[in-house]
């Protein structure tokens, strides 16, 4: 997954670059250049994601993993049918945290079964359809497991639930933390006791646990520690659950890395400190199976935007390239999604990777804000109207997570090759 770069090249390639081969110093993606994918998709700007990168992202982390643990993929980080579809034939379970998202997941292979849903505020709408399928609730409070019953009795059908636990346990190092203290997500620990004996009252069918204390960690030993604490909290809760235990979903968390000077998550190490905690596992639940679910891992770095230059501006200067592409379709490439300090992500020209000549330009967009920014002030090589700028990492939270409509511009196409 790190092709090594051509003979004679002049200047390196940021890391996350390096997952795609070069060739005639334009970038490569499932075997075809850059130019001629842009030509095949038929405009810009676009998503390009590629099989072979996820593949081998599921192969590797399977390897790394113990036997017995169970791979989800958390569907919102990219919800392209095409993406859910492939990721069906390779993972063990899809997770999903809307009723668009289960659709797409339904029209998956997936087995409804292996389908899990998450997330507050889920509608009756989204509870009855859920329930109609066979999929796993991940029950997020109190009142909500009370409506499952009711749509069950409605349906005619018992539900298949888990409790989302909203634990104790921080995740520290987390770019994201979705528990530790007051959140909406899932049921505060010492509040489930109660809420498993409620369940049983209502019949409905208890499954297990979902544990999930934050994303985007690229800390091993933080991720391993609150791993130890999930499986601990659980069979902590063994004794108020009304059937044996036989799901243990504990999240993911596990980060890539964007920015200079961050380094690759050490998935050997989680894998490793996994094997004691499945057998502690298997001893006290022997039916339970562990569930690992990463969404971004699996598919960020299998992913890039690509947007073409209108327009070379300088002012004060200054070398502005503008694009037909932006914050609209990448929030979080403009730093607009979740930064504290706007850091640029992996850009470069694709179909001039090294370049002849090389500038600090900063590459926006044609949106009327200033925070339309894809690169401020970055080197790439020297380019022009019609080069392709490519942002790497993008295969995870794009489309879905910009704000489309902002200006009234078209909509990123996407593709998987």
């Amino acid at each position: 997954m790190t092709p090594p770069l051509e003979a004679g090249a002049s200047a390196p390639r940021h890391a996350q670059q390096l997952a795609f081969p070069v060739h005639q110093d334009c970038l490569q993606l499932g075997s075809l250049s850059l130019t001629r994918l842009a030509a095949r998709v038929g405009r810009t700007p676009f998503y390009a994601y590629e099989r072979r990168h996820i593949g081998e992202r599921v192969a590797q982390l399977r390897a790394a993993l113990p036997d017995g643990v169970l791979l989800h993929y958390a569907v919102k980080a990219n919800p392209m049918p095409a993406v859910v579809q492939w990721m069906a034939a390779l993972v063990d379970g899809l997770d999903v945290a809307s009723g668009a998202e289960l659709r797409t997941a339904l029209d998956s292979t997936m087995a409804p079964a292996h389908i899990s849903f998450a997330g507050p505020g889920k509608s009756d709408a989204e509870l009855g359809c859920a329930i109609a399928a066979g999929a796993l609730l991940n029950l997020e409070s109190e009142a909500e497991m009370e409506r499952v019953a009711l749509a069950g009795q409605r349906l005619g059908q018992t539900p298949r639930v888990a409790v989302r636990i909203n634990p104790d346990f921080q995740l520290k190092h987390a770019g994201m933390r979705m528990g530790g203290g007051p959140s909406p997500f899932g049921v505060d620990e010492q509040r489930v006791p109660a809420m498993l004996r409620r369940l049983g009252q209502l019949g409905l069918d208890f499954h297990g646990f979902h544990i999930f204390g934050g994303a985007q960690n690229l800390s091993a030993p933080a991720i391993v520690a609150a791993q130890a604490y999930s499986v601990q909290l659980a069979l902590r809760l063994l004794h108020d659950a009304p059937a044996p235990l036989r799901v243990l979903n504990i999240g993911g968390g596990f980060g890539v890395p964007y920015f200079p000077g961050e380094r690759a998550l050490d998935v050997a190490t989680i894998g490793r400190q996994l094997g004691p905690l499945l057998r502690e596992l298997d001893h006290a639940a022997p039916q339970a199976r562990l569930v690992i679910e990463l969404g971004r891992y699996l598919v960020a770095e299998a992913g890039i935007y690509v947007c073409r230059v209108l327009e070379r501006k300088l002012s004060h200067g200054q070398i502005f390239l503008v694009t037909d592409g932006g914050l609209h379709h990448h929030l979080a490439a403009t730093g607009n999604f979740g930064q504290v300090l706007r850091k640029n992500y992996p850009v470069a020209i694709g179909n001039k990777m090294l370049g002849d000549e090389r500038e600090t330009v900063t590459v926006v967009g044609p949106l009327c804000t200033p925070l339309d920014v894809l690169a401020d002030r970055l080197d790439m090589a020297r380019a022009g109207p019609g080069d392709l700028v490519v942002v790497f990492q993008s295969g995870a939270y794009g489309p879905s997570a910009s704000p489309a409509a902002f200006l009234g511009h078209p909509a990123a196409l996407e593709v998987l090759v």
